[in-house]
């Protein structure tokens, strides 16, 4: 009974431990980026992703970094994760239907700003600066 016990308290707090590194990962990381860091927050966020394959925001963090990095392939790959991971994480579709104009995708970038309209919360109003940026833009 008091090895089954503490077989129980050990399993307890090597999963405690996990999480707590969970966390701690995605925090440094969002320090890291607030600070500019962008190789060390990407390290972290990688880190984070490690013990939680499903973290969106990682994701959508990392897009961010290699969106101020100028990789747009690997943002592009983050945000279609994130969106793969929450089809309604309204900044991941609206960061991806500025990425897509700004390769002269219009029509991508119209349909992805079209899917964000039809159910957008907080977004709406960006969406709407967007539509009329597409608009302008694919007149030309």
């Amino acid at each position: 009974m008091k090895k089954k016990l503490l077989t129980i308290l050990l399993f307890s707090i090597l999963t405690l431990n996990s999480l707590y590194a969970k966390s701690l990962y995605f925090e440094e990381g969002v320090k890291f980026f607030k600070s500019k860091k962008f190789k060390k927050a990407q390290l972290k966020f990688e880190q984070d992703i490690v013990y939680n394959p499903k973290s969106e925001l990682s994701y959508l963090y990392l897009s961010k970094i290699f969106k101020n990095l100028d990789k747009k392939d690997l943002q592009e790959n983050n945000l279609n994760t994130v969106i793969l991971i929450n089809p309604k994480n309204e900044e991941a579709i609206l960061n991806l239907a500025k990425l897509k104009l700004s390769t002269s995708d219009y029509k991508k970038s119209n349909d992805l700003n079209n899917s964000l309209s039809s159910f957008c919360k907080k977004l709406c109003n960006e969406s709407r600066k967007l539509k009329i940026e597409i608009e302008k833009l694919s007149a030309k």
